[in-house]
């Protein structure tokens, strides 16, 4: 029998988490804004997270009002 070891960011708060450090790490480009690949390719890449993690992560700081979706100017 194999045990499956638990994925890191199986959990929304800690991915969310992670989110926010790699985004306070990131240099904004504008009015404090920073471009979401800046956030998702070194989660994706770097940090192993999956697809899913990172939407859930993305949803949770969103619904925290950790993070603001912005589609550009109005």
């Amino acid at each position: 029998m194999k045990y499956i070891t638990p994925r890191s960011f199986a959990d929304p708060a800690v991915a969310a988490r992670k989110l926010l450090e790699i985004a306070n790490a990131t240099e904004a480009v504008q009015d404090g804004r920073i471009h979401i690949e800046k956030i998702n390719a070194p989660f994706l890449f770097k940090e192993g997270g999956t697809p899913a993690e990172y939407g859930a992560a993305l949803d949770y700081a969103i619904a925290k009002g950790w993070l603001c979706m912005s589609l550009g100017p109005a």
